[in-house]
């Protein structure tokens, strides 16, 4: 148990006590007593949960409000693209693949940029029918994937024209801009909570 969640508990044991002392002095019967006593802990727990795991519901919040809100993360200056990093710690970025309107993850690790079965398809990306597909090494283990290639990938003013991708069932929900993509850029960096994306103007993979 870490030091915030013994702190967490102390504090939880410490309010229970005071409230179940409050409880006795009033007199009240037992089985007032017994269903307040569980509305109180149903309220510290409930309390507890939401301290511990603040980051990850704030995540989840920023991402479903800015689902429906269509609240825009990123921004264009000029031929800049600012990107605000989320709460979850990553950048996430709105594009478009072959003008389907598709969300990303940044991520500087990938070498190559990756796209879920499901959305590719939907993108009508030009898929391998290889016998002989990349196996990739994943946190979750390695995956084996097919080569793609979109027509045109934008994002902001950038434009990427037959952009090789992998494409497998198993990336599950994330798509991710790799390093193919984010190497063809003038210059790309982080200024604080922001990823800064200077385009040469249009991307090309060759």
């Amino acid at each position: 148990m870490s030091e915030d969640q013994n702190i967490n508990l102390v504090f939880a044991l410490g309010a229970l006590v005071l409230v179940a002392s409050a409880l006795f002095s009033r007199r009240i019967g037992l089985g007032e007593m017994i269903r307040s006593a569980l509305a109180w802990v149903a309220i510290f727990a409930v309390f507890i949960l939401g301290f511990t795991y603040q980051r990850e519901l704030l995540a989840v919040w920023t991402r479903v409000s800015g689902e429906m809100t269509g609240a825009n993360e990123q921004v264009v200056v000029g031929d800049t693209l600012r990107i605000r990093q989320s709460a979850d710690g990553h950048f996430w970025v709105d594009a478009k693949v072959n003008e389907l309107p598709v969300r990303f993850l940044i991520d500087s690790g990938a070498t190559t940029t990756a796209m879920t079965l499901r959305t590719a398809r939907r993108a009508n990306v030009d898929i391998s029918e290889s016998a002989f597909p990349v196996v990739l090494a994943t946190a979750n283990g390695s995956v084996e994937a097919q080569r793609g290639m979109v027509r045109s990938l934008e994002i902001g003013p950038m434009v990427a024209r037959d952009l090789p991708v992998v494409v497998a069932e198993e990336f599950g929900e994330s798509n991710v801009i790799g390093m193919n993509f984010l190497s063809k850029l003038r210059s790309w960096r982080v200024e604080g909570d922001e990823m800064v994306l200077e385009p040469p103007g249009t991307v090309s993979s060759e």
